[in-house]
């Protein structure tokens, strides 16, 4: 696995959450102080969460955002107007921050997502002003960061479980399967009979997510259920959960359980995606 994930990951949160620490190589402004580097952008239109990541040409994080959003559904672009709308907007928010225009970018697609959806998603980058210079799907951008030899890479984000397995570097079997972090919600909404956006909220509480739990294990154990429906046969060693949904407490425990085999959650999951998405773009 990646050797550097760890500072990877962590660099990435403190950009999300505002940090500005990136000075860059006075070699690469011009004399009006815009920066002429390589930059690399990363689209994740995903069912809960919008993110956009900036990478140098070191493939560092320099700037992104990332926002909840209900505009894709279990890979699908369900809202197109709204999600052009929205990722105009966070292209403009992150451009304010470098002080330059971001003219490309790559996004990704669940596996086995028919051509034509794929196509939706990067007609909305097209929409939000951006070229869409490449399309990959979820498990294999995130690899890109886990860089891992041998194993299964299992992407869980709001609406779809995507798994992939990886022999000598290269991928051997993708699946893709409905069943992410909307159902915990909606698991959550219909036993405390709330709303789905204050399930939603619940469910990223800290406070509320050790009295939930009991509540989402079976959805869980599904999860779990569909990485052993789609590794059965296959030589599988390790198992490495990316995607916001797997940071939930005791996830990775759940699927370990579940599957027997020993499973890796490597920093903040819900970046690790986007940030290979990102390295997709040149």
């Amino acid at each position: 696995m990646n050797p550097n994930l760890s500072s990877l990951l962590t660099r990435t949160d403190a950009v999300m959450a505002g940090a500005n620490g990136w000075h860059p190589d006075p070699d690469l402004l011009l004399p009006n102080g815009v920066y002429r580097g390589t930059v690399h952008v990363g689209v994740d239109l995903g069912t809960a969460y919008t993110v956009l990541v900036v990478l140098d040409e070191n493939y560092q994080p320099i700037a992104g955002e990332y926002q909840f959003a209900q505009v894709t559904r279990d890979g699908l672009v369900v809202d197109f107007v709204g999600a052009v709308d929205l990722l105009r907007r966070m292209k403009a928010r992150v451009e304010q921050k470098l002080g330059f225009e971001l003219t490309s970018a790559a996004s990704a697609y669940p596996p086995g997502v028919p051509q034509a959806e794929v196509r939706a998603t990067a007609n909305v980058l097209y929409g939000a002003g951006l070229d869409c210079t490449g399309l990959i799907d979820e498990p294999t951008a995130a690899n890109n960061v886990l860089q891992v030899r041998d194993g299964a890479v299992v992407d869980v984000g709001g609406g779809t479980t995507g798994v992939a397995i990886f022999r000598d570097g290269e991928v051997v079997y993708t699946a893709d399967e409905p069943t992410g972090g909307t159902h915990f919600s909606l698991v959550i909404a219909g036993s405390t009979g709330t709303s789905f956006e204050e399930a939603e909220a619940l469910k990223i509480d800290p406070k509320e997510q050790t009295r939930l739990f009991p509540v989402i294990r079976p959805v869980m154990e599904k999860v779990g259920s569909i990485i052993n429906r789609n590794i059965a046969g296959h030589k599988v060693e390790h198992i490495y959960l990316v995607g916001g949904t797997c940071a939930y407490p005791g996830m990775d425990k759940v699927i370990q359980e579940m599957t027997g085999i020993e499973t890796i959650l490597p920093g903040n999951p819900l970046f690790v995606t986007p940030l290979g998405i990102a390295m997709h773009n040149n």
